[in-house]
């Protein structure tokens, strides 16, 4: 839908936007859950994961961004965009997490800054919380040299790669008995 559309980037430590190669692998992994799905976008930095969500059919997504200068330049490229279905939230990803209480979300990207090493809280937070659907998807993007963190119970590692410094998988949720 907005194909060679390019986003502003804010100039805001830490922040880099998922490359686009790397973006094309991750959603050809999506391609089958992608379309109709909500998608929840933590650490949204430039909203590309998100953005790119919804430009491939995902019914609405949540951009959760904490660093203001970062949140009013996604704002500027989804009111651009004209992405209808786009909220984006000023807030810390980990007190988003917390308190959390409304629909579950069918497909959450956690990319936040490399030397933060938070993944492992990430993901449990996450598993404790309402905010995942029964057989969500869960995007980890990191740095090389760290591993996939320790899976909560029921989560699986679905696909995982390496491209250049960065290590980037897809885990997979089952559904609860």
């Amino acid at each position: 839908m907005w194909r060679s559309r390019v986003l502003d980037v804010a100039d805001v430590p830490g922040l880099r936007p998922t490359s686009e190669r790397i973006r094309e692998t991750l959603f050809n992994w999506l391609a089958p859950v992608v379309a109709g799905s909500r998608c929840l976008d933590l650490f949204a930095g430039t909203g590309a994961l998100g953005l790119e969500a919804l430009s491939r059919g995902a019914k609405s997504a949540v951009f959760v961004e904490k660093s203001p200068v970062a949140a009013t330049v996604l704002e500027k490229n989804v009111e651009r965009l004209g992405a209808r279905h786009a909220s984006v939230v000023r807030a810390d990803a980990f007190a988003y997490i917390r308190h959390y209480r409304e629909a579950p979300f069918d497909i959450v990207f956690l990319d936040p800054p490399y030397a933060d090493d938070c993944m492992p809280e990430l993901c449990r937070l996450l598993s404790e919380s309402s905010a995942l659907a029964a057989r969500a998807r869960i995007y980890v993007e990191q740095d090389r040299r760290q591993s996939v963190p320790e899976l909560p119970p029921g989560w699986s590692v679905a696909r995982e790669k390496t491209a250049g410094s960065v290590r980037y998988a897809l885990l997979a949720k089952e559904q609860s008995r």
